[in-house]
């Protein structure tokens, strides 16, 4: 089915049909699976044979829905996680050794920036920061024991975008992995490996799902090194249960019909937002004020769902503004479909170091949108009306 359209992929690609013939995939709600005879236990346990074993290790409904991630992303195979965090900290954690560096954008998830402060150098891990306006000085980054360049495109939360290509020529020319965070674009947006990449992650929890329901995290990209993640995964347990592997298969079914909504709504809102006088700057992909417009265009189908603008008053007027928020959700989670609003200085990123937060682009007043599907009109006349 290869040969299909991104849509058809997404709806059509199923587990195997049981003798009951149904027409919706079934729940596979075990924790093991029977073997014939010694014979065939041995000869699976020993991978001569292709087979579930246990669902710590791979189950139908996951497998399902990572055969449709590697579709969508052009992956040659993949491994689901417990959730996005897990698929950050095991891609990692299998691909680095003592001793070992990294090269990222600073403009991270907050948790993902923990990992390389807190518990990284615990290990002799090194990680060096490049801004995303300043992506000529990475090569000077680069040093012998530099394992891969990791990046996300757009940025959480400053919805910077980063050029693909670009990232990909230098470590072609170094000889380093690129590994990429997909999770704000979706693989409906943005296809990373088209552009170069080794592995693409996912917060499955956010457009994957759509719907704020379950948590979950994928990491699709080369063979052999999903191969090493996947016995690192296999012995360390942070895999994808069933029922939330059930969930996200059924919501990928719908993830292109809901992206072209949220996209619609965003750009809607990023345009009133940019001529507001309360707000002093907006971010937004498919805003043509946006410093990588061109890039943005070239690379992703349409803008996503985030927001990133600063309204007037720094600390306390990002507060402010929260607190007059009526109708839309305040949350730190996003890609719903509801609308969802973040004050990053306060909440995600509020243990940042304050120089790492100016690096990244979250300043005090910094807001962040999760634009879902409620009509237009009415997301817009909430933020109007808590702005004004």
């Amino acid at each position: 089915m290869s040969n299909k359209k991104f849509e058809t992929l997404a709806v059509r690609t199923q587990s195997e049909t049981t003798q009951f013939s149904e027409h919706s995939v079934p729940l596979y709600l075990t924790s093991g699976f029977v073997f014939d005879d010694a014979e065939e236990m041995r000869a699976s346990f020993a991978e001569e044979k292709q087979r579930d074993l246990y669902s710590r290790y791979s189950n139908p409904n996951v497998n399902e829905f990572v055969d449709k991630v590697c579709l969508m992303e052009g992956a040659e195979a993949g491994f689901a996680f417990a959730s996005g965090m897990a698929a950050v900290f095991s891609t990692f954690a299998t691909l680095l050794d003592a001793g070992d560096h990294v090269v990222s954008c600073s403009s991270v998830f907050g948790a993902t920036h923990g990992l390389f402060t807190k518990y990284f150098p615990k290990w002799n891990i090194e990680c060096s920061y490049f801004n995303v306006n300043e992506v000529e000085t990475i090569e000077s980054l680069i040093k012998p024991n530099t394992k891969f360049l990791y990046a996300e495109t757009p940025t959480n939360p400053g919805v910077d975008v980063l050029d693909l290509e670009y990232l990909n020529a230098i470590c072609k020319k170094h000889k380093i992995l690129l590994v990429i965070d997909n999770c704000f674009a979706t693989p409906y947006l943005q296809q990373p490996i088209k552009y170069g990449a080794d592995l693409v992650i996912h917060s499955a929890t956010k457009l994957m799902d759509g719907q704020g329901r379950v948590l979950g995290g994928v990491t699709v990209g080369k063979k052999e090194l999903i191969r090493e993640i996947y016995l690192f995964a296999r012995l360390t347990g942070p895999s994808m249960s069933p029922f939330n592997a059930w969930v996200l298969s059924k919501s990928l079914e719908t993830l292109a019909v809901r992206t072209d909504k949220h996209c619609e709504n965003a750009l809607k809102l990023a345009t009133f937002l940019e001529a507001h006088p309360k707000v002093q700057w907006v971010k937004y992909p498919f805003l043509k004020s946006h410093p990588k417009y061109n890039i943005a265009k070239k690379q992703m189908l349409l803008g996503g769902n985030i927001i990133a603008f600063e309204v007037k008053g720094g600390l306390e007027g990002g507060r402010s503004f929260l607190d007059a928020i009526k109708m839309c959700s305040l949350s730190a989670n996003l890609g719903d479909t509801r609308t969802i609003v973040t004050h990053p200085a306060s909440t995600t990123h509020a243990k940042v170091e304050a120089e790492v937060k100016a690096a990244a682009g979250i300043t005090d007043g910094l807001v962040r949108v999760s634009v879902g599907l409620e009509h237009i009109d009415d997301i817009i006349s909430d933020l109007k009306q808590a702005l004004n």
